[in-house]
């Protein structure tokens, strides 16, 4: 480690994220060299031009992880492989025309859906676990509530039972924790993929699963598992994060007190404000340079890691002049990527659906809510990907359960 990389991991990088993000413009420009766990290096792009640049072109900012120069240094039980893999037959790390027809696979198979039935399942499990917490008079909005709710729904668009998704999310949570969990966390969604596939070849049916399957591209069902799980986890915890961060920012800024009390406007607002200010997902692994090149007044090996700094780039003061936060249509950031390999635009519809859903059935259900604790005193959990809440304790007065108390969740 030298004193111009910076560690990604850090305590400050939780605590503090915008300061840290306004030091590393200032000591290194829009590209900074970090280290990840072990004392890897990797570039993290900062800049919004530079992050643009780097996700425009995927021909030299490549996914292929292969091309990585660090690969002899890692370890088989690196934190980090369950976000950085090598040799995983997902639509991750593959590129050019196939990429193109595993994100139409993946795209035509979301949009199946059909949209009243996604609220449905979305209100449906809302209530369930509001349900489980509203005589209570005080709950945890983030373990109790958020954590649990997309994967839940997911779940019932893959196809899944609906009593395997308790344990879907507790793997999902271990994958993108950065933790030696994530191992095992990834290793039990594909088994469970690859479970829920072979009942589908058998029992095709109305679902995601059965849609994937009969693609016209020849993808091998180990791809479709890969992807399948890459769903899950890449849509539960930003998901989830997204429903914290808002409610959390609705909680404790008079901007938004309005829609604690019936009102509605305000949670979309919400909800793209934190999109821009205080993004789920902070940082996303990554491009590997296909050739030696220059980014930001840096020279970059063939090789190197790159690493997306979205929430970053999204507080670019080049594009931020102003300083001003975001609420309204503006929806020029980063928080969804850029690029051939963004997030579908069919997945970020499913994420919006139960993100909104999820915060809206929190203010119907319990309108007098309120923190439990300072403000001040909420922390976010280690993660040098994701921002979320580590809790959100609240208060509110005790109601009666809507539905009979689900089982298991």
């Amino acid at each position: 480690m030298t004193a111009a990389h910076v560690p990604l991991d850090g305590h400050r990088l939780r605590t503090e994220p915008d300061r840290v993000y306004r030091e590393m413009r200032r000591d290194h420009g829009p590209v900074t060299p970090v280290l990840l766990d072990g004392d890897v290096p990797a570039w993290l792009v900062l800049g919004y031009r530079e992050l643009h640049q780097v996700t425009g072109d995927s021909v030299l900012f490549s996914r292929d992880s292969e091309l990585w120069n660090q690969w002899e240094r890692i370890p088989a039980d690196w934190p980090h492989l369950p976000m950085i893999g090598r040799r995983q037959p997902s639509v991750l790390y593959t590129v050019g025309e196939r990429h193109r027809e595993r994100a139409a696979m993946i795209g035509g198979a979301l949009e199946g859906a059909d949209p009243v039935e996604l609220r449905s399942y979305a209100e449906q499990f809302a209530d369930e676990l509001i349900d489980s917490i509203c005589a209570r008079g005080q709950a945890d909005l983030v373990q109790e509530y958020a954590t649990r709710l997309p994967v839940r729904v997911m779940a019932r668009l893959f196809g899944f039972p609906d009593e395997d998704g308790p344990a879907l999310v507790s793997a999902a949570l271990a994958m993108t924790g950065g933790q030696e969990s994530g191992m095992a966390g990834q290793r039990y969604l594909i088994e469970s993929m690859g479970r829920l596939l072979a009942a589908r070849r058998v029992r095709p049916s109305d679902d995601v699963a059965s849609r994937m399957l009969a693609n016209p591209y020849g993808f091998t069902d180990e791809e479709v598992a890969h992807d399948l799980m890459i769903m899950i986890a890449a849509g539960n915890d930003p998901t989830a994060d997204w429903m914290g961060n808002s409610l959390r920012l609705m909680l404790t800024d008079e901007r938004f007190a309005a829609s604690l009390f019936g009102g509605r406007s305000s949670v979309a607002e919400a909800m793209n404000e934190v999109l821009w200010e205080d993004a789920p997902v902070q940082t996303m692994p990554g491009r590997w340079a296909s050739r030696d090149t220059r980014l930001g007044g840096r020279h970059i090996r063939t090789g190197d890691l790159l690493l997306l700094g979205l929430q970053g780039a999204n507080a670019d003061p080049q594009v931020r002049t102003d300083g001003s936060a975001l609420t309204g249509g503006n929806n020029a950031h980063f928080s969804f990527g850029h690029g051939e390999h963004r997030c579908p635009f069919p997945a970020q519809e499913v994420a919006e659906v139960i993100a909104r859903t999820g915060i809206e059935v929190v203010l119907d259900r319990l309108p007098d809510i309120d923190l439990a604790v300072p403000a001040e005193s909420l922390t976010h959990r280690s993660s040098p990907w994701l921002r979320g809440l580590t809790q959100l304790p609240v208060r509110f007065t005790p109601t009666p359960a809507h539905t009979p108390s689900p089982s298991g969740a």
